[in-house]
């Protein structure tokens, strides 16, 4: 078995600690995000994590399953869309200014990279056009590309930046050369013409991805499990 450790990660900027799963020791760091509102330890018990095993005991990769607070923020119906979308972006925030800068000094690179599955591959994919000079590898499996659903109708320029399928469209393509992205979805997805629609932005700049289109399979657990061994095995073996 693979060293394993369950900490906490204190940001400065949120005023509080996140829950972090971190599975092995060496290589490349993986930032892992759940499904929506789903803990930090989803993608270990659901046996994400231990589909890599092989990468993470060879220290190809290291894996970092970071809480997310999607309870909090767009998923809180108590708050106005004003403050889910101020609350997402805080923590988007953290994520660049604080998390991928101290994870990539831990491994000595520039560059981390960024996966998920469902909500968790918004995670990935925001991230990754967001902040795309801290990404290395954006593995987006499932996912959608727009905050719009949680907003009731509400816009500002934080709901606009955090809708790749919307910012996208006006991006310099060289800032995301570097990246290696990976759209995956299945024929039995409900994030099929959502990902299929995030391909041909890509395709529009001129931005390099991977397209994996799976068949016979729904949007769940089996399908994420066939695909993320494969993806990681090809990037990273």
């Amino acid at each position: 078995m693979y060293e394993r450790h369950l900490t906490n990660f204190y940001s400065d900027r949120l005023g509080r600690e996140l829950a972090l799963e971190t599975s092995g020791t060496g290589g490349h760091p993986v930032i892992m995000f759940p499904t929506s509102q789903g803990s930090y330890l989803q993608n270990f018990d659901f046996g994400l994590n231990n589909s890599i095993a092989g990468l993470i005991l060879s220290n190809k990769v290291t894996l970092y399953n970071i809480q997310t607070l999607d309870s909090e923020n767009l998923y809180n119906e108590n708050i106005t869309p004003q403050e889910r979308i101020a609350r997402f972006a805080a923590y988007e925030e953290f994520l660049s200014k604080e998390f991928f800068p101290e994870i990539a000094r831990r491994h000595n690179t520039d560059r981390v990279a960024v996966a998920g599955a469902s909500f968790g591959g918004f995670h990935a994919a925001n991230a990754t056009f967001r902040f795309p000079w801290q990404i290395s590898h954006c593995i987006c499996m499932s996912g959608a590309f727009s905050v719009r659903g949680f907003m009731d109708g509400y816009h500002d320029d934080l709901v606009y930046y955090n809708s790749p399928r919307e910012f996208m469209r006006g991006e310099e393509s060289w800032k995301f050369q570097h990246l290696k992205i990976i759209l995956s979805t299945s024929d039995g997805d409900i994030c099929l013409d959502k990902t299929r629609e995030m391909a041909s932005i890509l395709s529009e700049k001129q931005i390099g991805y991977w397209y994996d289109e799976q068949k016979w399979i729904s949007h769940d657990w089996p399908l994420w499990l066939m695909v993320f061994p494969q993806v990681m095995n090809t990037f990273f073996n």
